[in-house]
This record gives structure tokens, sequence and C-alpha cells, in this order.
């Protein structure tokens, strides 16, 4: 908790949970709490908890509470926000297919000051990944509450609520629980990852593994217009799109038979096990898999 109140912008205390779902659905009580308000306006993919959710079996009521609004889009976010009820929080993704524009979350920030609402930026995928603070540290703009999860512990379960003291302090007056929350793995993996972020430019070295694999395979697909599949986005955190899901799923079969492990959509993440090894190994099986694909494809 220390090592992190000097590495994310927004932390002076440190809640830790295990799932960036109840993390996101953590810092949104906190902010209902702080601020006596139920609503939210929101943006982004936060977790399959009902509070962000529009899928069968979830209350109406729980959906009426949430206002959503398009990525970068600070006209509608500006209208949601002064459209109805004050809101409890202004909760964010910055990074959804790409890095959202500063001026948007500068928006936010001044959106959320104005109406009292708290700040929230998921950086579930982003903190330790596009800047060891996240897309807070990249842009300078520093919400009230931070979720955090994913890289911050490579992988192992742990997840952390961080942000200003007072919001924070108000987790005295809720409840928040989460199971196994006493188990020590995922802390001594997120040490071990603040140590290396410490000595190493980790983040460096993920852009950079993330933009060659990116371009070994896009180069390859943009080659072969035939397959309908291209590689886009950030270096560190790229997607496969597709018009049509079959060619994606056949190209994500085709490599996983030559040793390349893709997944559907978003994200592919780069990583410092993306070594020049790796990475040759990938540029060597491009033509086999695309043979292999061509092949498949022909005879469906």
């Amino acid at each position: 908790a220390e090592a992190l109140v000097q590495v994310i912008p927004s932390a002076q205390r440190v809640r830790f949970l295990r799932t960036g779902a109840e993390a996101t659905n953590a810092a949104v009580r906190l902010a209902r709490t702080l601020t006596a308000r139920e609503r939210i306006v929101a943006c982004g993919y936060f977790g399959w908890l009902d509070w962000n959710s529009d899928a069968a079996g979830v209350p109406a009521a729980a959906r009426e509470l949430v206002s959503w609004v398009p990525f970068g889009d600070s006209t509608a976010l500006a209208a949601a926000v002064r459209g109805g009820d004050a809101p409890a929080a202004i909760v964010l993704e910055p990074l959804v297919h790409d890095i959202a524009p500063r001026e948007w979350l500068a928006t936010a920030r001044e959106l959320a000051n104005a109406v009292g609402a708290l700040l929230i930026f998921d950086e579930v995928k982003t903190a330790f990944r596009v800047r060891t603070g996240g897309v807070q540290a990249l842009h300078g703009i520093t919400p009230d509450l931070t979720v955090i999860g994913k890289a911050f512990a490579n992988g192992y379960p742990l997840s952390a609520v961080v942000g200003r003291a007072d919001a924070m302090d108000a987790a005295q007056r809720t409840w928040i629980s989460s199971t196994a929350a006493a188990e020590a793995t995922g802390l001594a993996a997120a040490r071990a990852v603040l140590t290396w972020h410490a000595q190493h430019d980790v983040c460096a070295r993920m852009d950079a593994a993330g933009g060659t694999l990116r371009d070994i395979i896009g180069a390859a697909l943009h080659a072969e217009p035939w397959t309908g599949v291209r590689a886009e986005g950030p270096n560190v955190m790229w997607r496969l799109v597709s018009a049509e899901p079959a060619p994606l799923d056949a190209l994500v079969a085709a490599a996983a038979r030559h040793g390349v492990l893709l997944k559907r959509g978003a994200y592919q993440f780069g990583a410092v096990a993306h070594d020049e090894r790796a990475l040759d190994a990938v540029r060597r099986a491009m033509p086999a898999l695309l043979e292999s694909l061509h092949t498949t494809t022909r005879s469906s």
C-alpha cells in the first residue's frame, strides 16, 4: 500500500480486493456513500455486477441509475452530468480501443468538481501497462478514486481501490468485503511487480513488444486482404478487428495450431515475456499460419 501511494497519482489510501469488477463496484459504493447520491454517469466496461450491466437478470431499477455516454465525447458527457439529478460519480475507462483524449478526461474532472461528484478511473487494464501510474500519469488528470488490477499483480488475483483520503474513509460508513481478502499470494506478486517497475522501464518494454507483435501480424494480414481481419490500436494493447466473426475465429484457431496464442477482438497485451525470440517465432509462423487459414477458408 505504501508503494502504491508513491506511484498512483490519485492514491492516498488503499483497499485491496480480488477482482476488477468488485473493486469498481466498491469505488461506486464509496462515491454513493460520500455524496449521499445514487446516479452514476459512466463510459466503459466495468465487469458483470448489477450496477453497470444490462444483462438478463439485472433489475430495471439498477439500470436506471446509470447514464451512459460515448467514449471521448465531451458534449455528451456534460449533457449527461447536468441532465438529471446530480451524480454521485463519473466513472470512466480511460482506454477503450485507444487511449482517451486528454481534453475529455479534463472535462470530466471539471464537471465532477462543478457538481460535487467523484471522478473514478477504471485503470484495471491500464495501470502498470500504459504507464506505471496509469493513464492519469500519462495525461496528468487525477481522479478521486482509481481501480487497478490485472498487470498490477501480473495476473494473480488481486485488485485495489486507491484514492483520496476522505473518499476512501467512507468505507467506514458502508460495507465492503471480499472472499479470500486475506490471501497473501497476490500481495506478494504485486510487491514483486512494484519492485520491477522501480528497477526497469517495464511499460516501455511492453509497449515495444506489443507494437512489434501488432506490426508483424498486422502487416501479414494487410498483405492478404481476403482474410477480412486487421490489427488496430495502441502498441501496448491492440485488437483484432473483423466485420464478420467467422474469419476472426478461423484466424485464432489457425494461429493456435501454429503455436501463436491470440485473443478474439480486444485485447492483445504486449508483455515483457514477448522477447525477441518469441517475436521471431511469431514472424516465422505467419506464412504457414496464413496458408493454413487460406486452406481452411477455401474448404469451408
